[in-house]
């Protein structure tokens, strides 16, 4: 079963950037479907953008134009890039990995937006 862990999260002023990294542990990364996810406090978890293998990308509407999902399967790694960051933002970062139509989940990395 894939691991994953994230990094990258941290505390930026609103209109920043960052870029959010997860590493995957396997050898048949490129057979999942890897995803980010985000939950803020007292909320659900919500989707945030998913990538397939081959490289197709989709983001929830809150992000689009903002946020860019890429992967690089030979390093095993995906990534979000987050541009133009609003308060609203703020949340635990969870990246996810689904194959077969089961999800594995990384810890999380917190991203705080705020002046």
């Amino acid at each position: 079963q894939v691991q994953l862990v994230e990094s990258g999260g941290g505390l930026v002023q609103p209109g920043g950037s960052l870029r959010l990294s997860c590493a995957a542990s396997t050898s048949i990364f490129s057979f999942y479907t890897m995803g980010w996810y985000r939950q803020a406090p007292g909320k659900q978890r919500e989707w945030v953008a998913t990538i397939t293998g081959s490289g197709s990308a989709n983001y929830a509407d809150s992000v689009k134009g903002r946020f860019t999902i890429s992967r690089d399967n030979a390093k095993n790694t995906v990534w979000l890039q987050m541009n133009s960051l609003k308060p609203e933002d703020t949340a635990v970062y969870y990246c996810s990995g689904t194959r077969d139509g089961f999800t594995r989940w990384g810890q999380g990395t917190q991203v705080t937006v705020s002046s």
